[in-house]
C-alpha cells in the first residue's frame, strides 16, 4: 500500500488471499461468502454511499442485528472514506436520540422493525438518508446497493483520518464518542497479527457482537489482515462453537462465553484438539474459569486488555519470546505485558510514577491511542496528561516481571474513612469462599465513613451462601476498613452486552442502605 493511501480497508484488502473464490466467511445457516463476494459487495455499498453526495468525514450510524452484511457495511464505509458509528442493538429511543443528535450522521441504517421510530429521530436531527438492513439479507440498503457498480477504488485516507466513532458505555454522565483513526486500528491489527502468532490456515470462530471493539475490530481485523476464514455465528451458542472447533483454530470471547461452554458436556480436550488459541477480554476472567478451562481442554486462555479509546493495550504472551530470552507464561488474573509500541505507566494521585507492585492509575500512549472525544475538546484535554499520556481510568499495578494486573476502574474506587478500597481485591477473596460463583463490591454513601462497601454475591448452583458468613470470614483475612458493611446474595448481577457487571446500577440500587 502506498504512503499516499493509508485507508484501513485498502490494507485489509491487500491481505486477501490470491484465490478470491475461496471461502472467506461461512455461516451456521449454510451460506458462505468468498473473498470475491466481500470485495464486490463492499464496492457496491461504497458506491451507494459515494452516490449520496455526502460531505467529507460524514458519519454512518448503524444499529442492526449481527450479520455478514452488517460487517460488509462497516468495511464499505471505510472503503468509501466515511466514518463508521456502530450502535448497541439494546439502545432505546432516548439513547438513540442522544447519539444521533451528538454525532449528526448523514446516514442512519437500522432494522426494518425499528424504522418508524428511528427514522423519525434521524430526520428530526437533520439526517438525510435512512436505510434498513436485517439479518436475513433484506432491507432497503441492499436493494439500493444492488444497482451499483461492483468496482470501487478505496478512497485515499491518511493514518490520522477518522475511521470510526465508538460511544463509551456512559456509566458516569453522558456517553463520549471515542474517535479512532485508520492508523490507530491498522497499527493495532498488525501488532496483534504478530503478537498472537496468526499464521496461514488459521480459522476464526466469530461469536461476538459487532457494535464493540472486541467483535468489530479485534476479531474481524485479525482475520482479514491475515487472510483467514471466519466461521460466523449471528448469536453465541455454546454448542455451535464447540461443534465448530474441529474446523477452526482461534476463538475470541468474553468470560461469560467460556463459563457457558464449560457447562456443556461436549467440551473436552478432543473437541478442542485442533484449536490453537483462545482469547478472553472485555471483562475480568475469574481464576476459577481460567483453571477449569485449562483442565477441561488442555488450553490456557490468553487474557488481554483494551478499551474503546485504544483498541488493545496489553496481552499475555502467545509463546515464550526467544528473541529477548524471556520464558513468560500466560498468567491467570493478569492481562500480560504492554504490546510492542505501547507505553504503560502507573501513577499516583499526585502524578508521580509509582514503584513496582504499587496500585495506581494506568496511563498509556502509542499509535493505537485515539484522537480524542467527538466534540468534547475540554474532556479530551482533561483525559490526557501534559506530556501526552492517556489516563485510562483503570487502576492497576505492574509486578517485577512486567505483568499488568487491573484492579478496577477509578470510578469504582471506594474511599472509606479516608482509606482506598479496591473492589477487585475484595472480590478476589469473596470469590474463593465456598459456594460463591461470583461477586461485585460497590461503594455506597455512609454517614460516618463517607462511603462503605456492599458485597453482592451469586451462589454456585446448588450451594447456599449466608451473607453474614461472607462478612465474618473476611474479617479474619482483611483490614477492617476493607470489610463490606453488608452482603446480599442474588440470582444474577446486572451486565451489559459484553458481560461487564454494571456497577453503576448496583450503586443506585443500594445507595439508600445507610440513610
Amino acid at each position: 500500500m502506498t504512503q499516499a493511501n493509508q485507508n484501513l480497508f485498502a490494507a485489509l484488502r491487500a491481505a486477501f488471499p490470491a484465490d478470491l473464490d475461496s471461502v472467506a466467511v461461512e455461516t451456521t445457516g449454510g451460506l458462505s461468502y468468498s473473498w470475491r463476494d466481500i470485495d464486490r459487495a463492499t464496492a457496491m455499498m461504497a458506491n451507494l454511499l459515494a452516490g449520496l453526495g455526502l460531505e467529507e468525514g460524514a458519519r454512518v450510524a448503524v444499529q442492526v442485528e449481527k450479520s455478514v452484511e452488517a460487517m460488509l457495511l462497516y468495511l464499505a464505509t471505510l472503503r468509501a472514506g466515511y466514518v463508521f458509528l456502530p450502535l448497541n442493538t439494546a439502545y432505546q429511543s432516548a439513547e438513540i436520540e442522544y447519539f444521533i443528535g451528538n454525532a449528526e450522521p448523514a446516514v442512519v441504517v437500522c432494522s426494518q422493525k425499528n424504522f418508524g421510530w428511528v427514522s423519525k429521530i434521524a430526520f428530526k436531527a437533520g439526517t438525510r438518508h435512512v436505510f434498513t438492513l436485517d439479518d436475513d439479507r433484506s432491507g432497503t440498503l441492499l436493494q439500493r446497493a444492488a444497482h451499483c457498480s461492483d468496482r470501487h477504488a478505496p478512497v485515499a485516507r491518511t493514518a490520522d483520518d477518522l475511521a470510526a466513532i465508538l460511544y463509551t458505555s456512559g456509566t458516569t454522565g453522558r456517553s463520549k464518542g471515542a474517535m479512532l483513526t485508520h492508523g490507530n486500528m491498522l497499527s493495532n491489527a498488525l501488532t496483534l497479527k504478530d503478537y498472537w502468532g496468526w499464521k496461514p490456515g488459521d480459522v476464526l470462530i466469530h461469536a461476538l457482537p459487532i457494535f464493540h471493539v472486541h467483535g468489530l475490530f479485534v476479531a474481524i481485523h485479525g482475520a482479514l489482515v491475515n487472510g483467514s476464514r471466519m466461521i460466523w455465528l449471528d448469536k453465541f451458542d455454546p454448542r455451535a462453537v464447540i461443534a465448530a472447533m474441529p474446523r477452526a483454530t482461534v476463538f475470541m470471547g468474553v468470560p461469560t462465553l467460556y463459563v457457558r461452554m464449560l457447562a456443556e458436556p461436549a467440551l473436552s480436550k478432543e473437541a478442542a484438539r485442533h484449536m490453537r488459541l483462545f482469547i478472553s477480554g472485555s471483562a475480568p476472567l475469574l481464576i476459577e474459569t481460567f483453571n477449569a478451562w485449562r483442565e477441561r481442554t488442555g488450553h490456557t486462555i490468553l487474557e488481554r486488555y483494551g478499551m474503546s479509546e485504544t483498541v488493545m493495550l496489553t496481552s499475555n504472551p502467545y509463546a515464550p519470546d526467544a528473541r529477548h530470552g524471556r520464558q513468560d507464561e500466560r498468567r491467570g488474573g493478569t492481562v500480560g505485558f504492554p504490546l510492542p509500541g505501547v507505553g504503560l505507566r502507573v501513577r499516583g494521585d499526585d502524578g508521580t510514577d509509582l514503584p513496582t507492585g504499587e496500585i495506581g492509575g494506568i496511563e498509556v500512549r502509542g499509535p493505537n491511542v485515539f484522537k480524542g472525544y467527538w466534540r468534547m475538546p475540554e474532556k479530551t484535554a482533561e483525559e490526557f496528561t501534559a506530556d501526552g499520556w492517556f489516563r485510562t481510568g483503570d487502576v492497576g499495578r505492574v509486578d517485577d516481571r512486567g505483568y499488568v494486573t487491573i484492579v478496577g476502574r477509578s470510578k469504582d474506587l471506594i474511599i472509606s474513612g479516608g482509606y482506598n478500597v479496591y473492589p477487585a481485591e475484595i472480590e478476589g477473596y469473596i470469590n474463593e469462599l465456598p459456594g460463591v460463583a461470583e461477586s461485585a463490591l460497590v461503594g455506597v454513601p455512609h454517614p460516618d465513613f463517607g462511603e462503605v462497601g456492599v458485597a453482592v454475591v451469586i451462589a454456585k448452583a446448588g450451594a447456599r451462601v449466608e451473607p453474614d458468613t461472607v462478612v465474618s470470614t473476611l474479617k479474619g483475612q482483611l483490614a477492617n476498613f476493607k470489610i463490606p458493611k453488608r452482603c446480599f446474595v442474588v440470582d444474577e448481577l446486572p451486565r451489559n452486552t459484553m458481560g461487564k457487571v454494571q456497577k453503576n446500577l448496583l450503586r443506585e440500587q443500594y445507595k439508600a442502605l445507610f440513610g
